[in-house]
């Protein structure tokens, strides 16, 4: 891995980062729409990968084409810099003949599962069409993996090929030659994902052996796979979904047999044993559901999988077939949906995880005093644990404020980048109507969890437009928007395309009995020094407490609690010394977590801290 990191830091492309440049390009990824509407995909230029984000088209891997932008240095370890460009690509070449025809396939799948999204993701890992809310519902109820196509789908595929040439092909050897060639074009058409190129490399070893009349034995190709992938790219190693492939993988080998339950309880609960601690250290939480989600999914998959290949390659029969694999693919969303309300496990530790079952194992005979502690610290840390009034959500970094305005109903003044957090934590707050929705400016950190705010919610009034001056008022709460005003105005560009938009950030002062409160959105000092606040008890920092503030603004505002909402570890080194400087108490959620305030007391209840100031390593949420 060494040898190609090297590799990229000494390459021409590496050399050129902070210049502005145009570059030919051949894509290799399918690319994703990014939440500013934008496409981001992995290509070639000048023979090192390269991330681009740009304006240009849906390219199928293999599309040449050409554009101007800026390099800059890039976080992912597999690619040589990041481009961004706000033109328009030039398209040079088509994708070729072979990639054309796979891109048809996918296409044609899509259009005919319209109003299905699980069906290509089942079938062939396009997961473009499902929704940000059942994404999170599969993730919830631990059915992510049904959409990431892995050695299931290779079996489930070889299998029925196989069961069909029996009839016109005796000779078994041409069986699998044929059975080989097709789960080749199969990788191609998929995509090779580390779960696929997994699958393939352990179906490939299993195939062989057949192939001689040699006993093929699972773990010794579970682990040339794994050797023959990591060989091949090396930066699989630390992806966490190859991880995850092959744990579950393990599971379904080691463990599933030793566990005394019928099959179809056995591997799920297999499964989950071994991907747990990964599972808990990416999403922060572990489904007490999935398991049963995972026996209520297995005998539907195969059904969808096999009608929906058959779908992809034979078009005139793909609108009977997917009709009928809709049934069991909408049983599948309903069983993910339905499991993804269970509660879940948040642990901040995976090794608690473990601890807490040596203790089941090795202590049943204490359980009657085991449980009921465990329950009492369960609800001492609870969060929030104060009458709130006042919350800002852990979502990273980005923005996302919540005012109580009434029991279960609250005014919410951004979503964050992500759809969960935002909903995790609205769910937490009990939050189940929202009056009035404030988007203070179209960034991702602030709008991008739109879809986790709204859902399964009562919503109200949506601004994403206001003009200074104007006031609303919801039962005590008065709403007074300091900005945008209506005149034209020339801001200084702080480092990124970002500035303009920044400054137009809907700034709000709100007041009630018991608080005043001054949001800022990300706005920045030019626009900061045209406003004149009051005297306020809490401020949300702007721009998560870049160092672009304007002094005389936030001394203006004076407040007694400065909040911050900062992402931990975060690339833009927020916030900066100088801006904590200015306030005299400042809370900050990379530290605290997720706040709630109650003003009445002045108490402020963090999700990072538990009753006696102890940190918290578990919440059912």
């Amino acid at each position: 891995m060494s040898i190609r990191e090297v590799s990229l830091a000494n390459s021409d492309i590496h050399q050129m980062i902070g210049q502005k440049v145009t570059l030919d390009f051949t894509t290799i990824t399918d690319p994703k729409r990014t939440a500013s509407g934008k496409f981001s995909f992995i290509a070639k230029a000048k023979g090192v990968p390269v991330r681009v984000i740009g304006l240009g088209g849906d390219y199928l891997p293999s599309t040449k084409f050409k554009a101007s932008g800026k390099l800059f240095e890039s976080n992912e370890p597999r690619v040589a810099a990041l481009f961004l460009s706000w033109e328009k690509f030039k398209l040079i070449d088509e994708a070729t003949w072979w990639q054309q025809n796979l891109g048809n396939i996918r296409a044609g799948l899509r259009k005919v599962s319209a109003n299905e999204p699980l069906i290509p993701g089942m079938v062939l890992g396009d997961t473009s069409l499902q929704s940000a809310s059942f994404t999170e519902a599969m993730r919830r109820s631990g059915l992510t993996h049904l959409t990431a196509v892995s050695g299931a789908n290779f079996a489930i595929i070889s299998s029925f090929l196989l069961w069909l040439m029996q009839f016109p092909i005796k000779k078994v050897r041409i069986r699998l030659a044929v059975t080989s060639i097709t789960l080749i074009a199969f990788v191609g058409l998929v995509r090779p994902s580390p779960s696929v190129l997994r699958a393939a490399a352990m179906a490939a070893v299993v195939i062989f052996a057949k192939s001689h009349r040699q006993r093929s034995d699972s773990v010794p190709s579970l682990g040339f796979a794994i050797a023959v992938v990591v060989i091949a790219d090396p930066w699989q190693a630390r992806d966490p979904g190859f991880a995850l492939s092959v744990l579950a993988t393990a599971g379904l080998l080691l463990i599933a047999p030793r566990i005394k339950a019928p099959r179809v309880l056995a591997e799920p609960i297999a499964a989950t044993l071994l991907c747990s601690p990964i599972v808990v250290s990416l999403s922060g939480y572990l489904s007490i559901s999935s398991v049963l989600a995972n026996v209520l999914a297995a005998p539907l998959v195969a059904p969808v999988t096999i009608l929906g290949f058959i779908a992809a390659l034979i078009p005139p029969l793909a609108p009977l077939l997917v009709a009928v694999a809709k049934i069991p693919a909408g049983l599948i969303t309903k069983v993910a949906y339905r499991a993804a309300d269970f509660p879940v496990i948040n642990l901040r530790n995976a090794f608690l995880l473990i601890a807490f079952i040596a203790a089941l194992y090795f202590g049943r005979k204490y359980l009657f005093i085991l449980i009921p502690i465990i329950l009492i610290l369960t609800f001492l840390q609870r969060w929030p644990n104060n009458d709130w009034q006042i919350a800002n959500c852990d979502v990273g970094q980005g923005d996302a404020l919540v005012l109580k305005s009434a029991p279960h109903s609250g005014v919410v003044i951004d979503v964050g980048p992500e759809p969960r957090l935002i909903d995790q934590c609205l769910k937490a707050l009990s939050i189940n109507e929202i009056p009035l929705l404030i988007l203070t400016h179209p960034h991702a950190d602030h709008v991008g969890g739109l879809v986790g705010a709204t859902n399964g919610r009562k919503i109200g009034r949506i601004i994403q437009n206001a003009m200074r001056g104007e006031i609303l008022k919801l039962g005590e709460m008065r709403i007074e928007f300091l900005w945008p005003d209506n005149g034209s105005h020339y801001f200084t560009d702080n480092g990124g395309e970002g500035s303009e938009i920044n400054n137009q950030s809907i700034v709000a002062l709100i007041t009630t009995n018991d608080y005043s409160l001054l949001t800022t959105g990300d706005l920045e000092p030019d626009a900061q020094s045209l406003i004149s606040p009051p005297k306020v008890d809490y401020l949300k920092v702007a721009h998560h407490g870049s160092k672009y503030q304007d002094n005389r603004f936030n001394k203006a505002a004076n407040p007694e609690l400065a909040i911050i909402s900062v992402g931990v570890g975060n690339k833009y080194g927020h916030p900066a010394a100088q801006t904590m400087k200015l306030f005299k108490k400042v809370v900050r959620t990379d530290k605290a977590g997720a706040i709630a305030i109650d003003p009445n007391t002045g108490s402020v209840s963090s999700s990072k801290v538990g009753a006696f100031g102890l940190p918290v390593l578990w919440r059912v949420a």
